[in-house]
């Protein structure tokens, strides 16, 4: 039987497929502009899109910096409500070629960028509703960046103007286009299936103890402008994250990359989370700066649990996710130096016939010879087995991939990785967690909470 979040991907494509065939059904079905429908540029041919990017912060550097790298993608316009931002996003693109406007308010971009194709919203969490259910009712595409919302009330309303007005929208949880992350979950753990049954997960963003982030004197925003928009004050403004207002804390700033992982591997969303934390370090920020949870699942193969931890105090162990059933583990980053391997067991099937394949590379144990005269062997304790390091790498920024993905959607119809109603499941477990760590209650899940 197919799982929800395979039928997702799946449904996702076979409506992408059929809208988009025949290229004229395609722009009649407003999947693709008109500009970029023209059989003249040849299969394959990097056809323009123009882009609008609302925050320029900088997370919405971080994407111009991918955006520069694929080609056929021009940044028209650039939206930032505070002059710094602004200011760096049009000269950073000017300095590699582009010329785009510069606005303050993101509507009036919309009303005068008549010719974008899609929008990029990397903006505070509390925001990403309003901003991208604008741009799809303003006929753009859109890739907005993780959480959804911190309200699950707002993110619904994202799947729903998403599929009223038939436009794509990509959620920012790349992990889920990352060819390391594809090869580790869809080849290895769920389709040769090399841990054997998978009911064990752990995962991990350890963080050291930081100042308020601090902005240059000469741009400060006059304070009748800042309440405009929403804010009290710098200090709320840029240090948004930590307030209940604007963001959902390092759970769910970071959390949400990892915990996305979690039904991703077991094929379910979770049952039930418990959880525990507190401000032990902030006392002047409002969200917990350390919280530790514990998700149980229902799979088809019986119990699954994994545990999260995001803590601030010391960076010693950095991010990283770990996978474990009876057959051995794996683990796994976003970055290649914590660690991108897996470890099988001695009674497991052998994986010699994978690295043949080129699914896993050997890395055969080292022995060296030492004098054991006098030294004690505990009995008690199983030797590690060998790694087995996975041969997939990412020579890209780690969000060029679903960017790239979601470009491909607008342009060809491939599937997105992350469309909304699977973001949606992921921001229903990952917020929560900030519940369970309140109430001091487990948080327990039906099916229909994952519905939006």
């Amino acid at each position: 039987m197919m799982k929800r979040r395979d039928f997702l991907k799946s449904s996702t494509a076979a409506g992408l497929g059929a809208a988009l065939t025949g290229r004229g059904a395609a722009r009649d079905a407003g999947r693709i502009p008109p500009r970029l429908s023209g059989a003249e540029t040849g299969p394959g041919a990097a056809d323009e899109l123009r882009v609008g990017l609302i925050g320029s912060g900088e997370q919405g550097r971080i994407l111009l910096e991918s955006c520069l790298r694929i080609p056929g993608i021009r940044v028209a316009a650039v939206c930032d409500i505070w002059s710094y931002s602004r200011q760096y996003g049009q000269g950073y693109l000017r300095k590699h070629g582009q010329n785009p406007a510069a606005y303050e308010d993101y509507r009036e971009m919309l009303a005068k960028e008549k010719d974008l194709d899609a929008a990029l919203v990397a903006t505070p969490d509390w925001l990403h509703a309003e901003q991208t259910n604008a741009c799809l009712a303003a006929g753009l595409h859109v890739y907005c960046e993780k959480e959804m919302s911190n309200s699950l009330d707002k993110a619904r309303t994202m799947v729903e103007a998403a599929r009223r007005t038939g436009k794509l929208l990509q959620i920012g949880h790349q992990r889920r286009s990352n060819p390391r992350y594809l090869h580790a979950i869809d080849a290895l753990i769920r389709g040769r299936r090399i841990l054997g049954r998978t009911g064990l997960a752990f995962a991990q963003w350890n963080r050291s103890k930081a100042d308020l982030l601090g902005w240059p004197k000469t741009y400060v925003i006059p304070p009748e402008k800042l309440q405009a928009y929403g804010y009290d004050n710098m200090i709320q403004f840029r240090n948004w994250r930590w307030f209940r207002k604007f963001g959902g804390g390092p759970v769910v700033d970071l959390g949400s990359h990892q915990i996305d992982l979690f039904p991703w591997v077991f094929g379910a969303n979770p049952s039930s989370v418990m959880a525990a934390g507190g401000s032990d370090f902030y006392k002047n920020r409002e969200w917990f700066d350390n919280v530790m949870a514990i998700f149980e699942f229902e799979t088809p193969e019986g119990a699954a649990r994994a545990f999260y931890q995001v803590q601030t105090a010391t960076k010693y162990g950095g991010f990283y996710e770990v996978f474990m059933g009876e057959d051995g583990a794996i683990q796994i980053s976003e970055i290649v130096q914590r660690g991108n391997w897996a470890m099988r067991e001695a009674h497991a099937p052998e994986w010699d016939s994978l690295v043949k394949e080129g699914l896993l590379l050997s890395e055969a144990p080292v022995i060296q010879k030492i004098d054991t005269r006098n030294i004690f062997v505990d009995v008690r304790v199983t030797a590690e087995a060998g790694r087995w390091p996975i041969p997939v790498d990412l020579a890209k920024p780690a969000h060029q991939p679903h960017l790239e993905n979601f470009f491909d959607a607008v342009r060809l119809g491939t599937p997105l990785s992350c469309p909304a109603e699977l973001a949606y499941e992921s921001a229903v477990a990952v917020l929560k967690v900030n519940e369970a760590v309140r109430t001091k209650m487990p948080v327990r899940f039906k099916p229909s909470d994952f519905k939006a």
